[in-house]
């Protein structure tokens, strides 16, 4: 991509309704951004089905979920779940007795893993194992499927499959050190993409984050040729991140969070959408804003852009409900602190110097640098110390809202979507908000205004 292209309008859903198939490519796990997608299926009426990536036995061996553990899933889904294990990567595939890839890279210290060498023959076939168990697999979830989906049925394929860190000991603490290391313990992310251990990282990534989403329009081919020729539409979206546009100043400009090492999988990623609609396959990856989930929490500092979004709300006309929200962030900072006070401190970041050459969408995604992290991690800890409480932060707030938005805006554009790789900016998540919640303060008005007739 030389630009980015964004979403500038608001669609309305014209395809999908009662009893159309939602299919979420992607175990439901805590905070993230399919909770707001799928809530707009439930909205509609859709009939809910989901997979699961299974879980490692005493062995490590991948088994499917236990009764237990398919009930409670199902609960939280609010639907059926395809219990065949569609675990991605290769991290833990390997031949029938050799070792893992994984198990190579425990053999790396903090010492040696920067001049480690992997045997890239034998890593290929770690690979073909797991990218072959995982197409058997995912043939069975398809074969269940299309027992499950009547002719005639409109069906929404949303993939939400990321990440791809192998469980090795040293990595934690290189993690550590790329993310959230200021000072003498900071690590440029580059020297871990120069090494073997970032080399296999990144072919992992590819694997979990980009490649399952082609191996998901390929295998589902039979279903979509059988209910596009019933009369039926199928539509398949995915998550990226490459960076978003927000409010700096009085302009929407395009920002990042350094360093998303993810960011070459997520490329990938777009790279498939773009062919898969060359060939006719409405396939749109939709970059989303930055927000704190479980995973993203391990980058410190991808809040930062997230704040600002309380600005976007004012400039697009949020009003009264706008004006609620900065109370509630108000209301979950410490005494001497104020909304304005935690704005300025990103303002300053996004104005340094040492921000600049970030803001280069041609280059992303780039690596690190001290002073660049130095800036990001410390306003970032500077911003949690003027909370009340540092696990209740205004970032946390926002991200559910972010994720109420991506989540009508995507369902909405996916009914006759504009392009294969789409931006959610500030601006359209704002109006997408202020129109959502002013109608929420007009409908609580009336309500009360019949209340005292």
């Amino acid at each position: 991509m030389k630009n980015p292209t964004a979403l500038q309008h608001m669609s309305q859903n014209t395809v999908f309704r009662k009893g159309d198939i939602f299919v979420l490519f992607g175990e439901l796990f805590g905070r993230g951004y399919a909770t707001g997608l799928l809530e707009e299926a439930r909205r509609a009426g859709m009939q809910i089905v989901g997979i699961t990536v299974g879980r490692r036995d005493e062995n490590n061996a991948l088994r499917p979920l236990t009764e237990e553990e398919l009930e409670a899933a199902e609960q939280q889904l609010g639907g059926k779940i395809i219990n065949v294990p569609l675990m991605a990567g290769f991290d833990l595939d390997a031949p029938a007795g050799e070792p893992t890839p994984t198990d190579l890279l425990a053999g790396m210290t903090l010492e040696s893993w920067q001049t480690d060498k992997l045997d890239w023959p034998y890593i290929a076939q770690c690979r073909n194992v797991g990218v072959e168990r995982f197409r058997h697999s995912l043939s069975q979830v398809m074969e269940i499927l299309d027992g499950i989906i009547a002719d005639g049925k409109n069906v929404f394929f949303a993939h939400t499959m990321a990440g791809g860190i192998p469980k090795a000991k040293a990595f934690l603490v290189i993690a550590n050190r790329i993310y959230k290391g200021r000072g003498a313990r900071h690590m440029s992310s580059q020297t871990l993409l120069d090494s073997d251990m970032g080399k296999l990282i990144l072919q992992n990534f590819d694997e979990v984050s980009a490649n399952t989403f082609q191996h998901l329009i390929n295998l589902s081919a039979p279903i979509r040729a059988r209910i596009e020729a019933s009369g039926g539409q199928v539509r398949y979206t995915a998550y990226g991140y490459h960076g978003t546009g927000i409010l700096i100043g009085d302009a929407y400009r395009w920002q990042t969070y350094t360093n998303y090492t993810q960011g070459y999988a997520k490329m990938r990623l777009e790279a498939i959408a773009q062919e898969a609609w060359a060939a006719g396959v409405k396939a749109t990856v939709y970059n989303c804003p930055e927000i704190r989930t479980n995973s993203s929490d391990v980058f410190a500092g991808i809040e930062l852009p997230l704040i600002p979004l309380l600005l976007a709300l004012k400039k697009e006309g949020g009003g009264q409900w706008a004006d609620e929200l900065w109370q509630a962030c108000q209301d979950q900072l410490a005494d001497g602190f104020s909304v304005d006070d935690v704005l300025q401190k990103i303002i300053d970041l996004q104005a340094d110097d040492v921000m600049q050459p970030f803001y280069d969408f041609s280059l992303w995604p780039m690596p690190n640098s001290q002073g660049q992290s130095d800036l990001t991690i410390g306003t970032s800890s500077e911003i949690t110390q003027m909370h009340r409480d540092s696990k209740v932060l205004i970032s946390d707030l926002l991200s559910s809202l972010v994720v109420e938005a991506t989540g009508k805006l995507i369902f909405a554009e996916t009914s006759a979507p504009t392009g294969p790789v789409l931006w959610l900016n500030h601006d359209i998540v704002a109006q997408r908000l202020n129109a959502s919640h002013r109608t929420d303060i007009q409908t609580s008005t009336t309500e009360k205004v019949r209340m005292f007739a």
